[in-house]
C-alpha cells in the first residue's frame, strides 16, 4: 500500500509574506547561500532546505583533514546566516522528487509548493564506475570524509610508534593522494607538512625523513586548469618538499593499503597507510531526477544543461545553478567551471533575475568574472594565476589568504581561521590533532549521489491547494 502523502503547510514567517512569490532554494552552499543573501528584504517569500543545517566552506576542507583547524571554523549554521531575516525560513531536509507540472518538490516525504525553484544541490565525488573504491580511498567533499582523512593518518602514525618493524613503519608513515587539481595538490602539501613537522616534535620513535607522501594524477602536469608555468612552480615546490609526483598514472586498482597505477613505463603498485581520492567530481542526483520529471537534458557527468538565464527548457521557473549547472553561454564557449567563484556570482545574479522579472524591469545578461584561480601549497607557498598575474611563494600565499577570507561567508569563521593561521606559522602546531569517530564512519552518510526511489508524483487534488 503507497505511503500516505500530504502537502506541508507552514505558515510564512510573517503574515504579509503570504501573497508574495514564493522562492524555494535547495542547497545551502556557495550558490545557493548567496542566492538567499541576495533576495533577503525582496519582496518575495523565500525557503531555504538542506540536508544538512549548515553552510560548509568546502575550499579549506583539506585544513580539517590535516588537523590544521576544525570543523567549526569551516561550517556556519544556516539558521544564524540567513534564518533570521524576516523573509526567510530554513528547512531540514533532502529533496527527493519535483513535480514541474504542480510546481512542488518533495522532500521528507512531502511535498512543497514553489513559484520560483532554485536548484543549487552541488556535487559529490566520482570514482569512475568503482564505487567500491570509496571505503578504500577517502574523498573530499563533506566534514565527515575530512575527519576520516585525519582520523586514518593520526592513527597509521600512532601505529608506526609502537612498530619495531621498519618495513610496516614504512608503510604507515606513506600517504598516496590521486588527483593532481587544486584539491589534491593542497591535500598532499599540507598532509606532507603535518607528518614530517609532527613526527619530528611529537613522536620519539619515528623518523621523518622516512615519511612519503605520493601526489598520482594521470596528466603530465598537475593543476592542469592551470597557466604551464603554474604547473612548474608547484613541482618545483613538491621536489623540494619531498613530495613525490607520479604523473601519466591512471589508477587500475585499489586494494586494502595498495594501489595498482598504469604509466607509459608500465605497472606501478604503491603502497600507503592511507589513501585519498580527489580525481573526480559528479554532480548531485538531482540532476537526474529533474532531467526525468522535465525531461531537460543532462550532461555526462550528471550536470543539467541550462539556457542563457540558467532556466531549463519549458520551465522558466525553475532555475539551476552552482555545480549541477552545465552552463555554455560563455564567449568561448567552454562551460563555467565548478568553483566557488561562478557559483556565487550565479546565485546572485539569478536571485537578480527573479526579483526583475517580477517586477516587469530588464536585466542584464549574466557575464562571468574570471578571478583567477590559485591553491596553497605549505606553509606561507601558494600558487596564484589571477587573469595572467601569475605568482608564487609567500606573496601568493598572501594572496590565496585574502581571497579565502574574503569568499567565506560568516565572520567568525574569518576570525577564528587568521588566528589558527597566524599561530600555525609562528609555532608550526596545529589546532585540531583529535583522532575522533569510528573506522569509516563517513561510509555512511549519504552525500546525495546515489538515486534516491522518489515515489512518482501524485496528481494534485483540488481541495489541497494550499501553497507551502
Amino acid at each position: 500500500m503507497a505511503r500516505e502523502r500530504f502537502f506541508l503547510e507552514l505558515d510564512p514567517p510573517e503574515a504579509t509574506l503570504k501573497a508574495l512569490p514564493h522562492v524555494v532554494i535547495v542547497g545551502g552552499g556557495f550558490a545557493g547561500l548567496k542566492a538567499c543573501h541576495a533576495l533577503i528584504g525582496k519582496p518575495v517569500r523565500v525557503t531555504l532546505i538542506d540536508k544538512r543545517n549548515f553552510n560548509l566552506f568546502q575550499p579549506l576542507l583539506y585544513q580539517v583533514a590535516s588537523g590544521l583547524v576544525s570543523q567549526g571554523d569551516v561550517a556556519s549554521p544556516l539558521r544564524q546566516m540567513v534564518g533570521q531575516a524576516p523573509n526567510v525560513q530554513v528547512l531540514l531536509g533532502e529533496v527527493q522528487g519535483i513535480d514541474a507540472t504542480a510546481k512542488e518538490v518533495v522532500f521528507n516525504e512531502r511535498r512543497y509548493r514553489y513559484d520560483h525553484l532554485i536548484l543549487a544541490a552541488g556535487s559529490g565525488s566520482s570514482y569512475f564506475g568503482h564505487e567500491e573504491w570509496r571505503a578504500l580511498a577517502p574523498p573530499m567533499k563533506i566534514l565527515e570524509h575530512a575527519d576520516e582523512i585525519r582520523r586514518r593518518v593520526l592513527s597509521a602514525l600512532e601505529e608506526a610508534e609502537q612498530t619495531p618493524d621498519p618495513a610496516k613503519r614504512l608503510f604507515l608513515q606513506s600517504v598516496v593522494v590521486v588527483g593532481g587539481g587544486p584539491t589534491g595538490c593542497e591535500l598532499a602539501g599540507s598532509l606532507n607538512e603535518l607528518m614530517r613537522h609532527s613526527l619530528e616534535r611529537d613522536f620519539k620513535q619515528l623518523d621523518p625523513k622516512q615519511c612519503k607522501v605520493t601526489l598520482v594524477d594521470p596528466g603530465d602536469r598537475v593543476l592542469r586548469a592551470m597557466d604551464p608555468a603554474i604547473s612548474k612552480a608547484a613541482q618545483n615546490y613538491f621536489d623540494k618538499a619531498g613530495v613525490q609526483l607520479l604523473l601519466g598514472g591512471r589508477v587500475q586498482q585499489i586494494t586494502e593499503g595498495q594501489l595498482v597505477v598504469t604509466t607509459a613505463d608500465g605497472n606501478h603498485t604503491l603502497e600507503a597507510a592511507t589513501i585519498c581520492w580527489t580525481a573526480g567530481v559528479r554532480a548531485s542526483h538531482l540532476g537526474k531526477v529533474l532531467g526525468d520529471a522535465t525531461g531537460c537534458p543532462v550532461d555526462k557527468g550528471g550536470r543539467v544543461i541550462v539556457e542563457p538565464d540558467f532556466s531549463i527548457q519549458g520551465h522558466p521557473e525553475i532555475r539551476v545553478i552552482g555545480d549541477l549547472c552545465s552552463y555554455s553561454h560563455t564567449a568561448d564557449g567552454k562551460p563555467l567551471p565548478g568553483m566557488a567563484g561562478p557559483a556565487v556570482q550565479m546565485g546572485g545574479w539569478v536571485a537578480a533575475d527573479i526579483v526583475a522579472n517580477l517586477q516587469g524591469e530588464p536585466h542584464k545578461s549574466f557575464s562571468w568574472f574570471d578571478f583567477g584561480s590559485m591553491a596553497v601549497l605549505g606553509p606561507l607557498h601558494a600558487v596564484a594565476d589571477f587573469r595572467g598575474l601569475r605568482v608564487s611563494g609567500a606573496v601568493g600565499w598572501l594572496l590565496w589568504g585574502l581571497a579565502h577570507l574574503a569568499f567565506m561567508p560568516a565572520n567568525e569563521n574569518r576570525i577564528s581561521l587568521l588566528s589558527k593561521w597566524l599561530w600555525a606559522i609562528a609555532t608550526r602546531e596545529r589546532a585540531s590533532m583529535l583522532i575522533t569517530g569510528h573506522p569509516n564512519q563517513h561510509l555512511d552518510v549519504d552525500v546525495g549521489l546515489v538515486p534516491v526511489e522518489a515515489p512518482a508524483p501524485e496528481p494534485t487534488q483540488a481541495s489541497a491547494t494550499i501553497a507551502g
